[in-house]
């Protein structure tokens, strides 16, 4: 063993047996466990946090299955790299000693440009090879629909304390250079908080504490230790940018919280960190929908202008956008009555399963359908005073069910006053004869 190497890379797992964690997806019955125990593996990216295993469990199929496997890091690779290697797999699979598809995994594959990943599409789908990807960022925004059509999306998640426990309990009784200090566990309540869930985190704490342990003194874990060398080395625990979620989420909570000074501190911080643009516009984005919503619509607007505008100017002066919408959303109006109301929705529709559509709010583009009352007795809005008029179009099952509740804000409000003049206050009934007004 190297023992000059990272704790977290002496500790890897070489095989299911030693991995920790994610036993949604590896324990028994788990659909990688079985795709691994088979030989079998069909393409699928990880998504999930920072230290939760993904890079780990694709090296995990690569030692077990008995096809070729290939490593791309989209960090340092393009297109040219991409189709060097597509070729080599379409060697390999009109070799007679190949015997499955050759695996190509992809680590951050979220950095991947459209282009690069358009190259992989035709190899993908052509069955050229199987695709594994690795991702910190949601697939959905950062994988092109057609690739992602033809990867299924396993989520990784943070891990619990009774796996960073195990974690913390397999270091101390296989590592080496731990047990050549001797190690002395009095408390772990800060050590489990600062890792957050995050394996890679837990262990460069340890690297930590052992790299600024004297030679023949023990090596001694409580809070108060823990917190005081973790003050005094930030950098040491927040190896390759993993603090970004943390920064992210102060962000976030300094908009939603209406501080704009403290909204641009953490924008500060992103900036010098090196955290991309487009990760910050997105989180911006949505804040700005799931936020401030109705209570001014415009928020959106603007946050997505600066998304598209970093796009165009790129970086330095593309903090001057980022700050100005940071500042913009800190000053907004708040309300998340879409966001819950879309959620409360949502909850009916998997409680209530798939309702009919009534009928006179049915399409009819066959005289069939006419003729079974589809769309008959609907009543077009714009024929009546206001471009409104009474009728039912919830499912008659429903009833009047209130989904969106005004936030507590002038844009809404006149809103709410808006409805209430409209419908009389109440929606009639589902199922009722309602009258034309």
């Amino acid at each position: 063993m190297n023992t000059t190497a990272p704790l977290a890379e002496r500790l890897r797992p070489r095989s299911l047996q030693d991995y920790i964690g994610q036993s949604h997806l590896v324990g028994p019955g788990g659909v990688v466990r079985r795709m691994i125990e088979s030989g079998r593996v069909a393409s699928f990216i990880l998504w999930g946090p920072p230290g939760v295993g993904k890079t780990t469990l694709a090296r995990i199929i690569a030692n077990t299955v008995n096809v070729p496997f290939y490593t791309l890091s989209a960090v340092n690779s393009g297109v040219k790299e991409v189709r060097e290697v597509l070729e080599k797999c379409r060697r390999d699979v009109g070799s007679m000693f190949t015997q499955g598809r050759p695996i190509l995994f992809i680590d951050e594959i979220h950095r991947f440009s459209k282009s690069q990943q358009d190259s992989l599409l035709g190899a993908v789908e052509g069955g050229v090879v199987t695709l594994i990807g690795a991702t910190t960022e949601n697939p959905s925004f950062e994988v092109i629909r057609p690739l992602l059509s033809r990867a299924q999306v396993y989520t990784l998640r943070p891990l619990e304390e009774s796996e960073l426990k195990e974690l913390l309990d397999r270091a101390l009784a296989s590592d080496s250079v731990l047990q050549s200090h001797g190690v002395e566990v009095h408390e772990t309540t800060a050590l489990y908080r600062f890792a957050g869930g995050d394996a890679r985190k837990l262990l460069n704490i340890l690297d930590l504490l052992e790299q600024s342990t004297p030679e023949g003194e023990a090596i001694v874990i409580t809070d108060k230790v823990i917190t005081e060398r973790l003050q005094e080395n930030p950098a040491v625990y927040d190896k390759g940018g993993e603090m970004h979620y943390d920064i992210i989420s102060a962000f976030i909570k300094s908009m939603r919280g209406s501080d704009p000074d403290a909204a641009l501190y953490w924008l500060a911080r992103m900036i010098e960190g090196g955290e991309e643009p487009e990760f910050i516009a997105r989180r911006m984005l949505i804040l700005a929908a799931e936020d401030i919503g109705l209570a001014n619509p415009n928020a959106l607007l603007l946050a997505n202008a600066t998304f598209d505008a970093i796009h165009k100017i790129g970086w330095p002066e593309g903090r001057i956008p980022l700050a100005e919408c940071a500042v913009y959303l800190a000053l907004s109006p708040k309300s998340n009555s879409a966001y819950m109301g879309i959620d409360a929705a949502l909850a009916k529709v998997r409680e209530t399963g798939n309702l009919p559509v009534p009928l006179h709010l049915r399409n009819a583009p066959t005289s069939l359908m006419k003729d079974m009352g589809y769309g008959r007795d609907y009543k077009y809005a714009h024929d009546y005073p206001g471009n409104f008029v009474v009728q039912q179009f919830m499912p008659d099952a429903l009833g009047h069910h209130p989904f969106w509740h005004p936030g507590d804000n002038p844009a809404e409000m006149r809103s709410a006053a808006l409805q209430n003049q409209r419908w009389g206050g109440v929606k009639p009934a589902a199922g009722k004869d309602v009258p034309d007004c």
